[in-house]
């Protein structure tokens, strides 16, 4: 009988409400037979905020687990033994803050930090392209990956400090060339930065460390391609750019999250096939298999996974690696002409848009391009998903179906309790109270001074960690050396060209606004911390295509902002988007704020993954549409919006 291969390491993306709720999950998961964690956290522990900060309100808890301090790590990893465990996790702008926290943690443990093993996200550029969570400016982002990466070099070896994203751009609208190319030119922008800060004969062990963490679409024998796409490009930059000689180190490593944009609203059960579809492009091909994958839910196009949804998840892995042969044999695609030639398209595409990208001096320095090439992708995918050139099961063909029976009482999801985010500001304030205010301030004073002189981070977050600084703490100290930034948008407010298909809705527009004395303009908004704008930013170019006037000024923006925003533009619709599950107080703040400016005649729409019970509380606020993602057809907004805007028989403005 053949040797069967070890299987990958088996993960679920997880955490929410608070770090005990967050390790009881956990616990559960690897009782349940999950070999590795993969962390979530919270909005405001991902963008540098204390659960008390103004930008916090209604984000605490939704999206992931809030860990202010290392109180609340403590309590994430109690009764998990960090020197077995192999931890991902998923936090980018405050990653060095976080990997301090986890290695405070594992010292009082007792555990050797030598042998922690694990991954830290820690790629800035995809924030600034397709994810939002950024906090500092491009250069100093990059000095910060690096100091994780020169410190883990030398204190923790086998962790992997920094895993280059594609994911998030797949689900920004890159094609499988874009996301081949953007994924490494990033790789070796970092790498070009750490190159200096390492000897040069162990540079080579440092280039074995990058790993990465890729999103696997339906189209399962295309991305089952671009990965070995990946692993041949990998291995050609690593020996030819930096001189790799050692194969081992040029080995494309890499973990998976399959598809989570093309999960649908409408009949959701569909997206058990779909994920299964995905999972196989990642895991049929052994010359290009994934090292551990993570499968989303089959309902988080609704909502919040329940630990039986996430469990179901799960046994689709462990069917696969235990019940199946897979194990048992080679490459199964090694000699097959279809597989070679496509291979072989996309690395040629690939390196078509790594030399543009080289041309402009790198990824940081083509970030404004690369994010205008992602818009553009994202609105000609939403487009052929419009006009039925690409079929989608249950949203434009066959629509007709029997309800799911998946989707209970409860609607088929988990929600957070509300009450959660005062809680989680109670214990800060508590932790805030008995720690030795002395100690803090000489950790914060010696931090600052890292930063302004160039240190490596790492060993004083480190110390402050163990002080009891808090992550606002942590990260206001870097802002406050490095300053704030907010990443281009990709959206142009230019008049667009491209009218092909809007002549009825380009017309109404302007018959609009002429009956409003003006043209219609439309204020697209993200208010909190949610920084996934694929959807506003195809919103607005669609009403830019239109003939409105727009304005979108990006993400993170208070509701006071946008209201502000709504005065000073004369705005006759306001749009927000809100993705993570926060639209309840949100909007709420929004609506008042409107109202006391004077501007409850403008009409506000709002769309996100909003339950139905939220759908009628919106609507008795004063909503005057909501769009969830099964409306997917955006001329159909569009004409929402000139409906909305269209004046009643009286004088125009």
């Amino acid at each position: 009988m053949p040797q069967k291969d070890r299987p990958w390491l088996f993960r679920t993306y997880a955490g929410h409400s608070t770090a005990e709720k967050s390790n009881a999950l956990y616990r559960s998961n690897l009782a349940r037979g999950q070999t590795g964690l993969s962390v979530a956290f919270d909005l405001p522990t991902q963008t540098g905020y204390d659960s008390d900060h103004v930008l916090s309100r209604g984000e605490v808890g939704k999206v992931g687990v809030p860990v202010g301090h290392l109180g609340d790590m403590r309590a994430l990893f109690a009764d998990i033994p960090l020197e077995r465990m192999n931890t991902s996790m998923t936090i980018n702008a405050t990653a060095p803050w976080l990997l301090s926290l986890y290695i405070a943690v594992a010292e009082e443990q007792g555990a050797d930090v030598a042998a922690l093993q694990g991954t830290v996200q820690n790629d800035l550029v995809k924030e600034y392209l397709s994810r939002g969570t950024y906090v500092l400016p491009p250069a100093p982002s990059m000095r910060l990956i690096a100091d994780v990466a020169e410190y883990c070099y030398s204190e923790v070896p086998k962790w992997n400090p920094m895993n280059v994203c594609s994911y998030h751009l797949q689900e920004a609208g890159a094609t499988p060339e874009q996301e081949l190319a953007f994924a490494l030119a990033t790789a070796t922008s970092v790498l070009d930065e750490l190159r200096d800060r390492v000897p040069a004969e162990d540079f080579a062990r440092q280039v074995g460390r990058i790993s990465f963490f890729v999103n696997a679409g339906i189209r399962f024998v295309t991305e089952m391609c671009k990965m070995r796409a990946f692993v041949d490009l990998w291995d050609e930059i690593c020996r030819d750019r930096y001189g790799v000689e050692d194969e081992k180190y040029r080995r494309f490593r890499y973990g998976v999250q399959v598809n989570s944009l093309g999960l649908t609203e409408q009949q959701p059960e569909n997206n058990v096939y779909r994920i299964l579809l995905e999972m196989l492009a990642v895991t049929l091909s052994k010359t290009a298999r994934a090292r551990a994958v993570q499968l989303p839910a089959w309902n988080e196009a609704l909502g919040l996974p329940r630990p039986w949804d996430q469990q179901w998840s799960l046994r689709m892995q462990q069917v696969l690696a235990y019940e199946t042969d897979l194990l048992e044999y080679g490459d199964l695609f090694d000699g097959s002409p279809v597989v070679a030639a496509k291979v072989e398209e996309l690395k040629d595409g690939a390196r078509a848009e790594l030399d543009v990208i080289d041309e402009m001096g790198g990824a940081v320095a083509a970030i404004e391009y690369m994010k205008g090439r992602l818009v553009e992708s994202n609105a000609e995918r939403l487009g052929r998903v419009e006009r039925g050139e690409t079929t989608v099961v249950g949203v434009n063909a066959w629509t007709e179906g029997e309800p799911s029976p998946l989707v209970g009482e409860d609607g088929g999801i988990m929600t957070v309790d509300p009450a959660v985010e005062q809680d989680q500001i109670d214990r800060l304030t508590a932790w805030r109270a008995e720690r030795d205010a002395v100690a803090v301030a000489a950790a914060l004073d010696d931090l600052g001074r890292a930063a302004r002189e160039g240190r490596n981070i790492m060993p004083p977050s480190i110390a402050a960690a163990k002080a009891g600084v808090t992550t606002g703490e942590w990260a206001g100290v870097m802002r406050q050396v490095h300053g704030e930034y907010r990443g281009p948008t990709g959206v142009s407010s230019s008049p667009s060209n491209r009218t092909e298909g809007l002549e009825e809705l380009r017309a109404a527009v302007d018959a609009v606004s002429d009956r409003l004395g003006r043209r219609l303009t439309f204020l697209m908004g993200k208010p909190g911390l949610d920084g996934h704008s694929n959807g506003a930013e195809q919103i607005a170019v669609r009403a830019r295509d239109c003939g409105m006037a727009i304005r979108y000024e990006g993400i993170r923006l208070t509701p006071e902002a946008i209201v502000a925003a709504a005065q000073d533009g004369a705005a006759h619709v306001v749009g927000l988007s809100i993705l993570s599950g926060s639209h309840l107080p949100l909007v709420a703040e929004l609506m008042e704020r409107m109202r006391a400016a004077g501007l409850d005649r403008i009409p506000v729409i709002v769309g996100g993954i909003i339950p139905e019970e939220d759908t009628r509380r919106l609507k008795d606020m004063g909503v005057a549409a909501i769009y969830t993602p099964k409306d997917f057809e955006l001329n159909r907004i569009m004409g929402d919006i000139v409906q909305l805007a269209t004046p009643e028989d009286v004088a125009a403005e």
